[in-house]
């Protein structure tokens, strides 16, 4: 009896490979070839599953995307608003391998999508249910008075954002970045 292939198994073990490469190398140099050898099987294969670099691209900066939905959703105990966005924004900042990984990805991504309008479609939308989620924890939590929730999401992103580059580059302690978000946090949601 022929062996069962998972299809999306396969999608992500390729997909993990573009993104050990773009983190190592950026984007613009990987090849399909590349991540087949990086990925240990034949360029056909890439090929089978990926027509272009763009759509291999596309499905590993979603499968990002629900990486860290989903550790959001398994650490998270508590509904209180201020803790959901701090939970969601904690998984966003590069504070272990798994993320700087990721965050490597993510400004790989966006270099990337400076010149490819395709790529930079997955990474507004992305985006956009970030801040939207941002926003209704916010009126959730009834922010400070003069606060604009959808502004205010907007630079937690923004923040998040920046405190991820000082962190790759080594301006920041963990420490650091933590502390100015929750300084932040405190701003919007009290103490």
């Amino acid at each position: 009896m022929p062996r069962r292939v998972d299809h999306r198994e396969r999608r992500e073990l390729l997909a993990d490979a573009l993104m050990r490469l773009a983190a190592a190398r950026g984007l613009e140099g990987v090849s399909l070839r590349q991540v087949a050898a990086e990925a240990g099987v034949s360029t056909g294969m890439v090929q089978h599953y990926f027509r272009t670099k763009d759509e291999m691209m596309t499905f590993a900066l979603a499968m990002v995307m629900d990486r860290v939905r989903e550790r959001s959703g398994a650490e998270l105990t508590s509904t209180a608003p201020r803790e959901l966005v701090r939970g969601l924004l904690c998984q966003v900042l590069p504070l272990d391998e798994t993320r700087r990984l990721e965050n490597h990805v993510v400004l790989a991504f966006l270099a990337y999508a400076a010149v490819k309008p395709s790529i930079a479609a997955g990474l507004r939308e992305a985006a956009a249910q970030t801040r939207t989620f941002l926003a209704e924890q916010l009126r959730a939590a009834g922010p400070p008075a003069g606060v604009d929730p959808d502004r205010a999401a907007a630079g937690l992103l923004a923040l998040v954002d920046g405190l991820g580059l000082q962190l790759l580059s080594s301006q920041y302690t963990e420490e650091a970045a933590l502390a100015a978000l929750d300084a932040q946090l405190t701003l919007l949601f009290g103490a």
